[in-house]
């Protein structure tokens, strides 16, 4: 296992998977560990994914200042990683949170970016949150699932701050919940760092102007994908954050979730090798 060290001396872990040309891949989460990531559905075929483990996850040390959780300063572990890979400019992949992660390093180190794919990635760091009612209504498509029923009333409940996360609607997060998905979600648990998750989006950590202004001058070819089934974010949120970039194109992959590289692997890596390739 790879290791590299952060500027304020945290060890931090990534983990190498396929051969070619590398792909700096940011884990969401918030703060979740890469290792739910797998090999993204087989983009490992055609790109040498770098899988990072976020400080205070996976195989990353625990930082001595938590404050360091914050998402606007993890960017200085990402350009530590770019540094110590040798890269002049990189192919960076986000997946969920780590979008966020990804644009404040672009805003920073615009000439550092050669391509980017945010994936299923909410803009908090564009101002742009996924509200409940975006979540709702994408719950709403899955109403002829057979554990809708069951599911809805307590997804409803967690979205308006009078329930807890409860398993049972982990099914809206998927395109199809079927065993490989339910094997991945009962994973989870053990993949997240959930006070390093309260920080990363605190007080400080976005700057939407100043993010926003900067990336509309970003050269870098830039690909926006969203799954049609996500609320988190919707198709509509994620071409709102397409708009923000003077070079980037929207796709929306049919039938998808959260995660998209799991519900149709194919689509998914013909899609994103083929905007990588250019």
């Amino acid at each position: 296992m790879p290791t590299f060290t952060a500027p304020d001396g945290t060890q931090l872990a990534f983990h190498l998977r396929g051969e070619g040309e590398p792909l700096v891949v940011l884990p969401g989460g918030p703060m979740r560990a890469s290792a739910y990531l797998g090999d993204l559905g087989g983009l490992d075929a055609h790109r040498r994914l770098v899988l990072l483990d976020l400080r205070g996850t996976g195989d990353s040390a625990v930082p001595a200042d938590p404050t360091t959780y914050r998402c606007d300063r993890l960017v200085a572990d990402v350009e530590a990683l770019r540094r110590h890979l040798g890269l002049e400019r990189m192919d960076l992949l986000a997946h969920s949170a780590g979008g966020s992660l990804a644009m404040r390093y672009a805003e920073r180190y615009p000439e550092r970016i050669a391509r980017l794919v945010l994936v299923t990635a909410t803009p908090w760091a564009l101002g742009m949150p996924a509200t409940a009612e975006d979540r709702l209504a994408a719950a709403r498509l899955r109403s002829g699932e057979p554990w809708f029923a069951d599911a809805f009333p307590p997804f409803e409940a967690w979205l308006e701050g009078t329930g807890d996360f409860d398993p049972a609607f982990s099914g809206f997060f998927y395109g199809r919940w079927d065993e490989a998905a339910q094997r991945h979600e009962a994973g989870a648990d053990r993949e997240f760092n959930d006070e390093a998750g309260e920080v990363y989006g605190s007080e400080g950590a976005y700057d939407p102007s100043a993010t926003r202004a900067a990336l509309a001058r970003l050269a870098a070819p830039v690909l926006v994908l969203a799954g049609g089934l996500d609320g988190g974010p919707t198709p509509e949120l994620a071409r709102g954050a397409a708009d923000v970039f003077p070079n980037a194109e929207l796709a929306v992959q049919p039938g998808a979730g959260h995660y998209p590289w799991l519900d149709d692997p194919e689509w998914f890596t013909r899609r994103v090798s083929t905007f990588l390739a250019g």
